[in-house]
């Protein structure tokens, strides 16, 4: 346990930031399985609209630091991707 009244400061700080942190990547998470799973049962229009809802997300996440940037661009890149191979064979 902390004596110092800085490391004390720091140990507040750290139990809130991870609770920032634990709240952004479990909202990222969910949403991201939104998109894979109505990529996975073929839903053309379900897996759009996730993808919509889901850029955001990992953009926030990245914006906040819970994610590096190019991690989250990447994510989306790959998201997006497999949502247009999906429309592409829809048609």
């Amino acid at each position: 346990m902390a004596n110092i009244k800085s490391a004390e400061k720091k140990n507040r700080q750290r139990i809130k930031h991870r609770a920032r942190n634990v709240k952004h990547t479990t909202h990222m998470r969910t949403i991201v399985k939104k998109v894979t799973a109505a990529i996975d049962g073929k839903s053309g229009k379900g897996a759009a609209e996730a993808l919509k809802a889901a850029i955001p997300a990992l953009d926030r996440a990245a914006k906040h630091g819970v994610l590096k940037r190019k991690t989250a661009s990447r994510k989306i890149s790959r998201l997006t991707k497999a949502v247009a191979k999906l429309a592409a064979a829809a048609k």
